[in-house]
């Protein structure tokens, strides 16, 4: 059977968010706890701390310790659409799903992110109870039915 995990499989699931608004990391964080996502979650404040945590963390101690990244593009130190084309580019990281969060609404930085193989684009919802219902939606997507690479 595929596309639907046990607790243990997603306890097993690591997410890198990417983002320097504590506020909302703190509230992506809160999110996930309220929805059970048993996930273990590392959060970064800069694209360059991102790509650190990605090399440092996952390429070359031979485990992927993050099999999912939320990534906001608009990043101090280096911006989120050179890390989403860092990790499509390398042949060991372009495997790990990166799904954009971002208040961007504009059409070129939807193509950009789509153009560079984001596997998804979701423009922050302002109200809070959207954003939770996002939230939720992504954790039933990506989480329950998409199947992620193991490795």
């Amino acid at each position: 059977m595929t596309g639907n995990r046990n607790s243990q499989d997603i306890a097993s699931i690591s997410i890198l968010l990417v983002e320097d608004n504590l506020a909302d990391a703190r509230l992506i964080e809160e999110f996930l706890k309220e929805i059970n996502m048993k996930a273990v979650l590392h959060i970064v404040r800069d694209g360059k701390e991102a790509m650190e945590f990605l090399y440092l963390n996952c390429k070359y101690n031979g485990k992927y310790q993050s099999t999912f990244v939320i990534l906001d593009l608009n990043l101090p130190k280096m911006g989120g659409r050179e890390v989403l084309k860092e990790i499509k580019c390398d042949d060991e990281l372009k495997r790990i799903p990166v799904v954009i969060l971002t208040t961007s609404t504009a059409e070129e930085d939807i193509i950009e992110c789509y153009n560079n193989h984001a596997n998804c684009y979701i423009t922050k919802p302002l109200d809070f109870d959207e954003f939770a219902n996002t939230m939720d939606l992504i954790k039933s997507f990506w989480f329950n039915i998409a199947e992620l690479p193991k490795n």
